[in-house]
C-alpha cells in the first residue's frame, strides 16, 4: 500500500473549528428526524491542506515554505494555506494583507483550477470503488456512507484506512478521515487527527465525546455564537446539553434546533449521492446591535470574504446575490439581485451587497446579524465568455 505516515486511533484532544460559515445541516432533512433500525457506517474524507499541497507537490522549491493559495494583491483572499503558514495563523477566507502581516515569508501563489478539479477527479475515482454513496462537498472533501459498500467490508475503519493508503499512491497527496456513525461525528473525528490521520467515534463514544467538547470546538459553532453561549453559561457541550429546545430556540432562533440535537450527538441526515449545492453563505452575529453605516459594512466584510473563499475553493459563481438582515428583535428580511451573468470577482460581490445594504437605510432598528449569499450558481467552465458581458 505504500507509506503515507502513521494511522492515529484515540479519544483525547477535541478538534478545533472552522469560521461561522453558513451550515448546510440547518437546511433540508432536519438532525431529529427519528433513527433508523440500522447503525450507519459513515467516513468524512478530507485532503489536507489541498490546493496548497498540489502546489507544493507539485514545485519542488515550495516544499517546506509558508505558501498561500490566492491572490496577493491589497482585497486578495487566502483560498488555502499550507501546514507551514498555519503554524503562523494564516487561514483560508483571509484577507492576503493580514496574511503576509502574520507570516512576512509568505509565498502566495495563484490556483491552478484544472489541475485542483483533476486530482479530486482521480481521489473519487477511489471512493467510488467502495461506496456510491458519495456527498461531495467541495473538491477536496465528502461524506461516504459505507453501511453496504462494493466491498463488502465489515470495517469503515479499514475502508477509510484503504483509500487513504491508495489516495498517497496515486497522487503523493495525504487525507484525513474521520469514521463514524452521523455526519455530524464524522466531520468532527477527520478534524481531530489532522493532518494525515483517522479518528473514529463509535456508538456508545458519541455522547460522552460531544459532552467534553467546547461549544468553539462544534462543527458549525463559529467565535460569535461561542461567545454568546458562554454569557449564557454554556461553555461545553455538557451544558449545551442542559438547555430546552425552547430556551435555545429563544435565544438562537431556527439554529436552536440545531444546537440542541448535536449536544445529544444526534444527526440523522442520510449522505446523498453528487448532491447539488444550491447556494453559498455566510453570516455574522455581532455581540451588540449596530446601526452606522461604517460599522455594518465592517461587519458585513468577513462574510464577503469567506464566501469569496468558497467560491475560490470550488470555482462556483453565483448570478443571484442575497443579503439577510437580523434585527435585535429576531425580525429579518432578505433582499436580493439577479444578474445575466455571475458575479465576477470580490470587489463586484462587494459593491453590490454594499447597495443592497444601503437600500436599507435609514434602518427602523439595530442589526445583531448580517449574512450575505450567492445561488443561482454555475460551474467555472460556464462562466467563460460571460464575466466579460456583465456591464457594472
Amino acid at each position: 500500500m505504500g507509506h503515507y505516515g502513521p494511522l492515529i486511533f484515540a479519544l483525547s484532544e477535541p478538534p478545533t473549528n472552522g469560521p461561522d460559515v453558513v451550515a448546510p445541516y440547518l437546511c433540508g432533512v432536519p438532525m431529529t428526524t427519528p433513527p433508523e433500525q440500522e447503525t450507519r457506517k459513515i467516513i468524512h474524507l478530507d485532503m489536507d491542506a489541498f490546493y496548497a499541497s498540489v502546489e507544493q507537490r507539485d514545485d519542488e522549491a515550495l516544499h517546506g515554505l509558508p505558501v498561500a493559495v490566492g491572490g496577493a494583491r491589497e482585497r486578495g483572499v487566502v483560498m488555502a494555506a499550507s501546514y507551514e503558514a498555519r503554524l503562523f495563523g494564516v487561514r483560508s477566507a483571509m484577507s492576503a494583507a493580514v496574511a503576509q502581516r502574520l507570516c512576512p515569508a509568505l509565498v502566495f501563489v495563484p490556483p491552478r483550477f484544472a489541475v485542483y478539479k483533476e486530482v479530486s477527479r482521480q481521489v473519487h475515482a477511489i471512493f467510488a470503488d467502495y461506496t456510491p454513496l458519495i456527498e461531495p462537498l467541495s473538491l477536496d472533501e465528502a461524506y461516504l456512507d459505507v453501511t453496504r459498500n462494493l466491498r463488502q467490508m465489515p470495517s469503515a475503519t479499514r475502508i477509510a484506512e484503504e483509500i487513504r493508503g491508495r489516495i498517497w499512491q496515486q497522487t503523493q497527496l495525504t487525507a484525513s478521515a474521520g469514521i463514524s456513525y452521523n455526519k455530524f461525528l464524522a466531520k468532527l473525528a477527520s478534524d481531530h487527527r489532522k493532518p494525515n490521520g483517522q479518528f473514529v467515534i463509535r456508538p456508545h463514544e458519541g455522547l460522552a465525546f460531544v459532552e467534553a467538547l467546547a461549544v468553539g470546538q462544534f462543527h458549525g459553532i463559529g467565535k460569535v455564537t461561542a461567545a454568546r453561549m458562554e454569557q449564557l453559561g454554556i461553555r461545553t457541550g455538557w451544558d449545551l446539553r442542559q438547555q430546552s429546545e425552547a430556551f435555545l430556540r429563544q435565544h438562537f432562533g431556527k439554529a436552536g434546533s440545531h444546537y440542541f440535537a448535536i449536544a445529544r450527538a444526534q444527526d440523522y441526515r442520510p449522505v446523498v449521492a453528487d448532491r447539488a449545492r444550491k447556494s453559498i453563505g455566510a453570516e455574522t452575529t455581532f455581540p451588540h446591535d449596530l446601526s452606522a453605516l461604517p460599522e455594518l459594512t465592517a461587519g458585513l466584510q468577513p462574510c464577503l470574504e469567506k464566501v469569496w473563499a468558497h467560491c475560490q475553493h470550488t470555482g462556483l459563481r453565483g448570478r443571484t446575490l442575497t443579503l439577510k438582515v437580523k434585527y435585535g428583535d429576531f425580525q429579518q428580511i432578505t433582499r436580493s439581485r439577479s444578474f445575466a451573468a455571475p458575479l465576477p470577482d470580490v470587489d463586484a460581490l462587494a459593491r453590490f451587497s454594499h447597495e443592497l445594504l444601503v437600500a436599507q437605510l435609514p434602518l427602523p432598528k439595530g442589526v445583531r446579524l448580517l449574512g450575505v449569499s450567492l445561488s443561482n450558481l454555475v460551474e467555472p467552465e460556464e462562466t467563460l465568455g460571460q464575466q466579460l458581458q456583465l456591464a457594472f
